[in-house]
């Protein structure tokens, strides 16, 4: 099976290569088969390395080598140990059923198939993110997800607002880019290699090569690229805008995989980030505003699939604020767990949309419960995982990093809680205004509703359990348990091998108080939401701090006039004048001037004996006097 590792990144590129070629003339059935079944294929053969990686291996297979250099050289290679090999079955196995999913919820659409196709060649760009053995492998995967995220963001392209939404997000993730390519250039000149087997070798004495500013500049370059793809203050702007996309896109891109990748970057670089205190710290706080910031606007959002956007934003932050703490397990667990129930929440949000004949705005919503019983209970379960109630996966992957905050800090500990607060009230808002109180749908959309096939609701199902079970992986010792997550990832996560200094009884306090709160919080919803029946105004009629919430802080207006109008402006003069009068005059202008240079000099050239006679004499002249004088 270890000789097969290449396979699990190619089967996807094959399906993509066969749905695109026969993107016109496969029927959607065996379209959506072919894009089921490589995936699933991926997945099966992912878990079937688990023997050598679960008794603490790394298995590698160079293929060819890529590139050489005078002093250094990188292999096509795949390196798959206990990080990459996680990341795999989350790639892999919530991208399967999110295939599934699209196989009902894209069924009518004309471009079906093209959609298959992107979705494959996403799968396998992922892979090769997480599986390639240097860093530029982990760029090219890098690259690849970003196309591939303006591909699908931008799928129904016949309308200008999902392009402009695609653009931006390309746009923005290009800058992110910069910041760590010009890192692995860093990393290049002072290491001489990009190769993980090199760098992060046993016993390598990476201070040997630099000082202390050496790898807090890689770092925070590195954090650059990271708060591009994992939408961190202030590149997060585009992720938002992006669930313009198909709903399943949005379940697989910016919910479970893509956005997901800066969390994957710092970990695999963590021995950089460890001798670059100053950087932690910049994760740190970078990552709880972020988590915080977002948390306030998803107060206010109105579309169900944008509340859930900035939700992710906030969950991002919260893995970034944890991997600042130090707390890298509880980080990574909190990425797995949020797969789960944010996957979930998105395709119960597609399950809802579809049901309501595209209706997005949860003020047009309200009593669904008993028109979609099924997506009622995954999209319930989902909440109460993201909010943090026990026994759900969100509960103890937060309570993980939560507990670190504590043991830093109590201030730290006390701006968790308030975001994880405001992720419970705006969870149970959406809740409660789309399936609870009075139908507030329009009478056509409600009169057509109804519950979403098989083929989405069975991988509804599957999730709904994960979200469940998923915080068994990393059970703490406290409720019987035996972390074995951290225990798991222990040969490649050093982290794992610390252990909290914090007593049960205060554990438990701490632990209980959180609960607490979150059950308060969920009351002081239902309260608004349900015993008032408020419904949220309209965005025209928000005010004060409200209308600042609902329009996100006006963060794009103030992006809009500082970058995008300026550059417009410079780009219209450059159109206008620069280019037709200036460089247009310049190139003109010299073909101008050599003709008329050229039919002046011509004129000496018309057969007169006596003007070459001269000049003649006239060269003479000057070489005598040059020798002369010189």
């Amino acid at each position: 099976m270890e000789n097969l590792i290449w396979l699990i990144p190619t089967l996807p590129l094959l399906g993509f290569t066969v749905l695109g070629l026969g993107a016109r003339s496969l029927p959607k059935g065996m379209a959506a088969f072919i894009g089921c079944g490589m995936i699933v294929a991926a997945f099966l053969l992912s878990v079937g390395l688990a023997g050598p990686i679960f008794s603490g291996e790394s298995l590698s297979q160079d293929l060819f080598t890529w590139m050489r250099g005078s002093r250094w050289s990188v292999n096509f290679g795949f390196q798959v140990d206990q990080l990459s090999w996680m990341m795999m079955l989350v790639i892999t196995g919530v991208g399967a059923l999110i295939h599934v999913y699209s196989a009902g919820y894209m069924h009518d659409d004309e471009r079906h198939n093209y959609f298959f196709a992107y979705l494959n060649l996403f799968v396998f760009f992922m892979l090769l993110l997480v599986m390639g053995n240097n860093y530029l492998l982990l760029f090219a995967g890098w690259e690849g997800v970003g196309l591939c995220s303006y591909l699908l963001i931008g799928f129904w392209f016949s309308n200008n607002e999902y392009n402009d939404a695609a653009k931006k997000a390309f746009v923005m993730n290009r800058v992110g880019d910069l910041g760590f390519l010009l890192g692995l250039f860093l990393t290049l000149t002072v290491f001489g290699s990009l190769n993980y087997s090199e760098l992060f070798a046993e016993g390598a004495d990476l201070e040997a090569y630099g000082s202390t500013a050496i790898f807090t500049a890689i770092t925070l370059l590195f954090i650059v690229g990271a708060a591009g793809k994992s939408a961190q203050i202030p590149l997060y702007t585009w992720l938002p805008d992006a669930m313009a996309g198909p709903t399943p896109v949005s379940a697989l891109i910016h919910a479970a995989t893509m956005v997901t990748a800066g969390i994957y970057l710092v970990l695999r670089s963590l021995a950089f980030f460890e001798l670059a205190p100053f950087t932690l710290n910049v994760l740190m706080w970078l990552g709880l505003a972020t988590s915080i910031f977002a948390a306030t606007i998803g107060l206010k959002q109105n579309d169900i699939k944008k509340v859930l956007a900035y939700s992710t934003v906030s969950q991002l932050g919260l893995m970034f604020f944890a991997l600042g703490l130090g707390a890298y397990v509880a980080a990574f667990f909190h990425l797995v767990t949020h797969a789960f129930f944010k996957a979930l929440l998105f395709l119960g949000a597609g399950s809802v949309i579809h049901g309501m004949s595209g209706e997005q705005d949860i003020r047009k919503m309200g009593a669904l419960r008993k028109v979609l019983p099924v997506t009622f209970i995954v999209f319930l379960i989902g909440t109460l995982a993201i909010a943090g109630i026990p026994p759900f996966a969100g509960f103890v992957s937060k309570d993980q990093i939560l507990l670190a905050a504590y043991e830093h800090s109590p201030v730290l500990f006390a701006l968790g809680i308030g975001a994880s607060l405001l992720t419970t009230f705006y969870m149970f808002r959406l809740l409660f205004l789309v399936f609870y109180g009075q139908s507030r749908a329009d009478h056509h959309a409600l009169e057509h509703a109804h519950e979403s096939p098989l083929s989405m609701t069975l991988p509804l199902g599957v999730l709904a359990v994960l979200s469940v079970v998923g915080g068994f992986l990393n059970w703490p010792g406290l409720m019987g348990g035996n972390f074995w997550l951290q225990n798991y990832l222990s040969p490649v996560v050093k982290e794992a091998e610390k252990h909290h200094h914090i007593s049960h009884s205060t554990e438990w306090g701490l632990m209980g108080l959180v609960v607490a709160l979150v059950l308060a919080t969920i009351f002081l919803a239902y309260q608004k939401y349900i015993s008032k029946a408020a419904v949220p105004a309209e965005d025209a009629n928000e005010a004060g701090v409200g209308k600042v919430l609902n329009q996100k802080y006006y963060v794009d207006e103030l992006y809009d006039a500082v970058f995008v109008k300026p550059t417009q402006a410079l780009s219209a003069w450059l159109g206008r004048i620069f280019d037709p009068k200036i460089l247009d005059g310049l190139v003109n202008g010299t073909g101008t001037g050599l003709v008329a240079f050229s039919s002046a000099i011509r004129k000496i050239q018309d057969g007169a004996v006596g003007i070459y006679l001269f000049i003649f004499a006239f060269g003479i002249l000057l070489l005598l006097a040059f020798q002369f004088l010189f």
